[in-house]
């Protein structure tokens, strides 16, 4: 199973400089890919934007949107985006999109939370060539995957994409959610089987900051926040039993979310994944 490591565009504090020297570091390390996460109501970066500045800067790493939400962008906009990131990036782009969950984001996009799924999906197909021509660079290449729980986000992923990006939670909520990615796609008749990719949060320096920060990101949900925070691993044996853990259920690619500003954790990370 390869781990990547997420980078701080959504946590308090971050700053450009940070951003990239994190990327940097990461680059150097043993990390296999940098991952970015998306929300419009929030003190954030915009992924998109944000992986294009990790290109120039890094080399080796593949970039991934673990999720951006795809129907807050117009279709052929977030083609152009996806596609622009990946030829900057020389190929090293995975895509992960879904619908979200906050309908706040939704609100002060202008855009209808209603019929959400079907324009992910449009989207989807658009980015597989299926729509008119695209103005810009190809989107072949670009490596699909899509999130959600849900019977049709499974459907979805198996039709237009090249693999499944589960929400979080511990490896026992992973390994169901890939029984049912894989049946999905057997389902649809798929040759082979979904790249299969989950995530974490962790917090190595300063757990009480990561864990009030996960508190507010997910204050959407209510009392769930709170197990999401729980959730926030906080040392070097939790961060090994959780990377085990998901390795044991089939996961091909592990991305740990950082929960606090701190460059140093990037460091941290790579010391506690060394073997």
């Amino acid at each position: 199973m390869r781990v990547g490591i997420g980078l701080p565009n959504t946590t308090p504090g971050a700053d450009g400089a940070l951003l990239l020297e994190w990327a940097r570091r990461a680059d150097g390390g043993p990390f296999s890919t940098v991952a970015v996460l998306d929300r419009l109501v929030y003190d954030s970066f915009e992924p998109f934007t944000t992986l294009a500045a990790v290109a120039a800067v890094t080399s080796r790493v593949r970039l991934a949107t673990m999720i951006a939400i795809g129907p807050l962008r117009g279709t052929a906009l977030l083609a152009k985006q996806a596609a622009s990131v990946a030829a900057v990036a020389g190929a090293r782009l995975t895509v992960g999109l879904g619908v979200g969950a906050r309908r706040e984001d939704y609100a002060v996009a202008g855009v209808d939370h209603r019929g959400r799924g079907t324009r992910l999906s449009e989207q989807l197909a658009y980015l597989r060539g299926a729509g008119e021509r695209q103005f810009g660079p190809p989107t072949e290449g670009i490596e699909l995957l899509v999130g959600g729980a849900s019977g049709q986000a499974l459907t979805r992923m198996a039709r237009y994409a090249d693999g499944y990006a589960h929400g979080g939670g511990p490896p026992r909520a992973f390994a169901s959610a890939a029984v049912r990615a894989r049946a999905a796609w057997s389902d649809l008749g798929r040759p082979g089987r979904p790249a299969l990719w989950g995530q974490g949060y962790f917090a190595l320096g300063d757990p009480e900051r990561g864990s009030a920060y996960l508190r507010d990101y997910y204050a959407f949900t209510g009392p769930f926040a709170e197990r999401v925070a729980a959730g926030n691993l906080t040392g070097g044996r939790a961060v090994r039993d959780f990377v085990r853990g998901y390795a044991a259920a089939g996961c091909d690619e592990l991305i740990l979310f950082p929960t606090v500003s701190d460059v140093a954790e990037v460091d941290r990370l790579a010391e506690v994944l060394s073997p």
